[in-house]
């Protein structure tokens, strides 16, 4: 195998802070945690797999193996150097090789501990920076050059090799984190703005190559930073952050699960990303994939010349659509693997959620599949009985150990109870994506508004099963990629204000309804074309009106979202929310109210979906008192007419909508009204 060629540095500097923007410390100088680490008289840390490592993690309970597995700089017996530990159980030999030794395959063979199947070596001289891979040799006698599954840090794709690297650094986020242990997800404002670095803006050179257009870490979380607060989002969900090796996959097939992506930078330059956020009361959530990966030749797909991270039937094994390979679940040590990295990005990078992708296609033996592709489990049926068991693990010490961190399924189906507690047989994560509110909410979106009175019912719908599960509402990456079109061209209208109109008038819709919120980004402005990792998004929009109006209203509705506990603090109980008219399916109007849990904080909520004016819409209103208007789709800030109109509403004894009380309103063409009281 040739020397590879080292990796250079990162040639984008970070960038000046801007307003309210707080950076983080540069210098990144500090040991982290050890958990299961020992240190010995002298202060060294003693990295070599002991017995109890071996059997820790032949239970799937060693859940800090990253600090034995992998490759740490150490000092042993007074020499310093660099100690690999590898699991490799099937393998006949296994040896480390890289630019320490100059790719020299016999230099360091590495030694088997155990009947586990880690091979371990120490190497004097290697040290942080150096290049590495792991030489397999198969029974059968076959050379595989691998990277490091428990590799912190990679060479920038389309090279391969594995990066010694230092996880030290001088975190300087301990109110965040100390906060965060107080919160509960269950309660809490979450705002989420989905978005993926390398697209999210991209410089642009005058040789136009491909491979420094991308931000920075750093210059991303300035730049984040700042539009972050202007928007009000309470979370960032990063896509693509786990090392991967093709741009067009987003992330989702993964080869390095312990490493932040070289593409924009270092771990501590991720690190810096995250705490920037943190230090601006902004939470981190990180796309997480343990439902498959790619069959790429150095990554974990025939990891030993066996299927060592994969189930070895392949109608298990493989996804026939993706062309993928399927975690094998029943295998304690690829449990440990992925429970371990969980707890990785927590404890490492400090995030504060995860969102697991593809979780139906982990749970359905047949998902994807046809008749004969897959194979039933023991009782005949087609729900993956070892995966069930390896959610409640997994959700059961990370909400055990970490208060205030969110674990998210990506669920399209009804599987029962996935935010349910393990202990009644539930899966344990705290949070859902409503995938089916965001199918039926876009299938109305995309109707002329002559048709909408017809399918009312797919608006109201998912109340009937709101408190099923902890529900966020979704208006994710999948939905403006492969010809679905952007959000925008998505609205029906012959002009931008037509469509945008109708925008305005679902997002009101969304941040109304019960549960979380995720917007992808651009969908805020009104991007018009679908989204691609290819290119930045169309920033340029935002110099026009129309687009500026969007920008305004979802901003406002960010900032009510946020400042009113009614939103989020009741969401969970049949008393949060309280139809007024869910039935109005000839004006194709809907009327609600969400009440917060002490009582105190109340909106009701107004939205008509037709370009008919309604110039004296009568609303029944649960109690006789006074209604403050609090958004009002007609100001001019939000491309209305900016008519004169007054800002309360005293409600009178006429009966309107089953009530006793009501009062009249001047609802224009697709307008919004929110009111306070």
């Amino acid at each position: 195998m040739k020397k590879k060629k080292a990796m250079s540095k990162n040639r984008n500097a970070s960038r000046n802070n801007t307003g309210k923007v707080i950076t983080a410390p540069k210098e990144d100088k500090v040991i982290e945690y050890g958990g299961s680490v020992v240190k010995t008289s002298d202060g060294i840390q003693d990295l070599r797999i002991q017995e109890l490592d071996m059997y820790l993690f032949g239970q799937a309970t060693h859940y800090d193996i990253f600090e034995k597995l992998g490759a740490h700089e150490t000092e042993i017996d007074g020499r310093r150097g660099v100690y690999f530990a590898v699991w490799a159980p099937k393998a006949k030999e296994v040896h480390v090789i890289g630019s320490f030794n100059n790719w020299n395959e016999e230099s360091n063979p590495m030694k088997k501990q155990g009947e586990v199947g880690i091979y371990d070596a120490f190497v004097e001289g290697a040290a942080v920076g150096d290049l590495y891979k792991f030489l397999i040799l198969t029974q059968e006698d076959e050379k595989l050059y691998k990277s490091d599954p428990y590799a912190n840090y990679s060479e920038l794709r389309p090279q391969t090799a594995s990066i010694i690297a230092s996880l030290d650094y001088k975190w300087s986020d301990t109110k965040w984190m100390e906060e965060r242990d107080k919160i509960d997800t269950l309660t809490m404002p979450a705002s989420i703005y989905e978005v993926h670095p390398g697209s999210w803006k991209k410089h642009i050179y005058r040789d136009d190559s491909d491979e420094d257009k991308f931000y920075s870490y750093r210059e991303f979380a300035d730049s984040l930073v700042e539009y972050v607060l202007e928007m009000g989002y309470t979370h960032v969900e990063l896509m693509g952050i786990l090392e991967h090796p093709f741009d067009g996959s987003w992330g989702y097939q993964v080869t390095g699960y312990y490493a932040p992506t070289s593409r924009y930078g270092t771990p501590q330059d991720f690190m810096y990303l995250v705490e920037t956020l943190h230090k601006n009361n902004i939470g981190v959530i990180l796309d997480w994939v343990p439902a498959h990966f790619p069959r790429d030749a150095h990554g974990l797909a025939d990891f030993d010349g066996s299927c060592c991270y994969e189930y070895a039937d392949p109608r298990k094994g493989e996804h026939p659509d993706w062309g993928t390979k399927i975690f094998d679940f029943s295998k304690s040590e690829v449990k440990n693997f992925l429970i371990a990295n969980a707890i990785f990005w927590i404890e490492k990078f400090h995030v504060d959620g995860l969102r697991v992708d593809a979780v139906a296609s982990i749970l359905y033996l047949d998902y994807g599949k046809q008749d004969g592709q897959w194979v039933p489990n023991k009782f005949g049926g087609n729900k993956n009985l070892e995966a069930i068991e390896f959610f409640k693990h997994l959700n059961s010490l990370i909400t055990g150990r970490y208060k205030g961190v969110m674990m998210i399924a990506e669920e399209s189906t009804a599987w029962p109870m996935v935010t349910g507690a393990p202990e009644k047989d539930g899966l344990g994560f705290t949070d859902k994506w409503n995938m089916g509110w965001m199918h039926d909410f876009l299938d109305y979106m995309k109707l002329d508004p002559y048709f909408r009175k017809d399918n009312h019912n797919r608006m109201t719908f998912a109340m009937s099963y709101a408190y099923s599960e902890n529900y966020i509402l979704v208006l994710s990456h999948d939905e403006v990629v492969h010809l679905k079109c952007s959000m925008f061209n998505k609205m029906p209208g012959d002009t931008d204000e037509e469509k945008l109109a109708n925008l305005k008038a679902g997002y009101a819709f969304m941040f109304g309804h019960p549960g979380k919120k995720l917007l992808f980004m651009g969908q805020d402005f009104g991007q018009k074309q679908e989204w691609s990792e290819k290119r930045e998004l169309d920033w340029y929009l935002l110099q026009e009106p129309v687009h500026q109006h969007l920008h305004a209203f979802v901003k406002r509705l960010l900032e009510l979202y946020r400042k009113n506990p009614c939103m989020y603090d009741n969401e969970h109980n049949v008393g949060g929310f309280e139809w007024i008219n869910a039935d109005d399916n000839f004006r194709s109007i809907f009327s609600f109210v969400r009440h917060s849990a002490d009582g105190k904080n109340n909106l009701l909520f107004v939205c008509n979906f037709t370009p008919v004016e309604r110039e004296d819409y009568c609303v029944g209103v649960p109690e006789d008192t006074s209604y403050k208007l609090v958004l009002d789709s007609e100001d001019v800030i939000y491309g209305g007419k900016g008519a004169s109109r007054k800002k309360v509403f005293k409600a009178v004894k006429q009966e309107c909508d089953n009530r006793e009380y009501s009062f009249a309103y001047p609802l224009p063409a697709f307008g919004v009204a929110v009111f306070e009281f």
